[in-house]
């Protein structure tokens, strides 16, 4: 039970649930949430009310679940205007594809889209569904739709689904959705009057003018911490290499398809940011020299000279105390990554760096899931399983705004911009 001063205490928390055959962890949802201190009211679509009755909530909740949008309370008053007007937060879950596409159109047919239209409370929509419908695209703009709107998406995990298949659509456990719930008051904000910077993608060294010498990435971990840090307050800039998402809204993008267009972005921002994330994945390697014209077939073997390209990070890493920004690396390895990571966390001056292990079971290059191991001066500080990107982005946000107050304690007014305020 609560010891009622955590975040939920004293909270009124509605759930909306709709129709898929997950609606029975719902019941759980509630009794967590009101274990942790929440006054639950819940909404239900009439799909829902086949899997799940509405007497099950009302006797955990003891009070009476809204499953039509002209039904009235006890005061006669709109029952789904007043949940809308009293809510604290809003939690869809399960939340269908049918769901995520009224929401994400404005399309209030049900109490629970009208409530989440209703009300200006922060919402969180945890979805459950079949591989195929959540990977669609249609599911997928409208699951960008609505964080756009601002709300919290925690997103399926992999796992057997009632169709028989193993995939991911599984909803996420209710203690997962529980501490989603509680971080929706513990962070709103709490990067706020932060300059953040992230890189992500990768680059391309030009061989000639159709040619390159790239890597896998994607550039879906950087896009899913920009988003977190923008969605936390931070003012984001985005250096962006080669990638296959779109950039964010409501982030500064900066171009750079080169290791040398990033380095120089990167060294430009970096003068100017609290926190630089550097999850672009740089070539370390870049040809000599690059043909003006195209290089022609000719039968015979082409050797191509290779030089290194900057260690922007390291280079980060070297600048004056009073100008560095919090920094954080990311290490991707094939082998020894506890080691390797440990190495280029001393090397390069990191205060952190996130490492994650490319090939095999675990590889994230261009998946939407990712497992990492975050590492500091003191050695591993995480052992999270295999996730979404953007609850990988949730959890690390956490960890690296934790290392970062406690590097820059407000009292010493310390941080890079802050320092530079009193330069001028």
């Amino acid at each position: 039970m609560t010891d009622g001063l955590g975040p939920l205490a004293g909270r009124r928390i509605v759930v909306g649930v709709s129709g898929s055959i997950a609606a029975y962890k719902a019941v759980t949802l509630v009794r967590l949430l009101q274990e942790r201190g929440a006054d639950v009211d819940v909404a239900m679509t009439a799909a829902a009310t086949r899997f799940v009755g509405p007497l099950t909530f009302e006797s955990l909740t003891h009070r009476p679940v809204v499953d039509e949008v002209l039904e009235l309370d006890a005061e006669q008053q709109i029952a789904h205007i007043e949940l809308a007007e009293a809510a604290d937060a809003i939690v869809l879950a399960p939340a269908t594809a049918n769901l995520l596409a009224e929401l994400a159109t404005g399309l209030v047919v049900d109490a629970v889209t009208a409530i989440a239209c209703a009300s200006r409370a922060p919402v969180l929509v945890a979805p459950a569904m079949d591989a195929g419908m959540w990977t669609h695209p249609a599911t997928q703009r409208n699951v960008a739709t609505l964080r756009e709107f601002g709300y919290l998406v925690v997103e399926p995990e992999v796992g057997e689904l009632a169709s028989g298949l193993t995939g991911i659509g599984r909803l996420a456990e209710p203690p997962s959705i529980v501490d989603a719930v509680e971080r929706l008051f513990v962070r709103a904000g709490d990067l706020e009057g932060l300059h953040v910077v992230v890189s992500a993608g990768g680059t391309r060294e030009p061989l000639d003018p159709v040619r390159f010498i790239g890597n896998r990435s994607s550039g879906k971990m950087g896009i899913a911490l920009a988003e977190a840090a923008r969605d936390r307050g931070a003012m984001v800039t985005l250096i962006a290499g080669a990638m296959s998402v779109t950039p964010p809204r409501g982030v500064t993008v900066i171009d750079a398809t080169t290791a040398h267009d990033m380095r120089e972005a990167v060294l430009r921002a970096a003068t100017n940011a609290d926190i630089l994330v550097m999850a672009a994945a740089v070539a370390d390697f870049a040809p000599a020299r690059a043909s003006r014209a195209k290089i022609k077939r000719s039968g015979e073997n082409l050797q191509i000279e290779l030089v290194p390209n900057p260690d922007i990070v390291a280079e980060v890493g070297e600048m004056p105390d009073d100008v560095r920004p919090f920094l954080v690396g990311f290490a991707a390895e094939s082998n020894d990554l506890e080691a390797n990571a440990a190495a280029k966390l001393r090397d390069k001056g990191l205060d952190l760096i996130v490492g994650n292990v490319v090939g095999g079971p675990f590889d994230a290059i261009g998946s939407d899931e990712n497992k990492v191991t975050v590492f500091g001066a003191e050695g591993s500080l995480t052992d999270w399983p295999m996730l979404p990107k953007r609850q990988v982005a949730e959890r690390l946000w956490d960890l690296f705004g934790d290392r970062y107050r406690r590097a820059r304690p407000p009292a010493d007014a310390s941080t890079p911009s802050e320092r530079r305020r009193r330069r001028t």
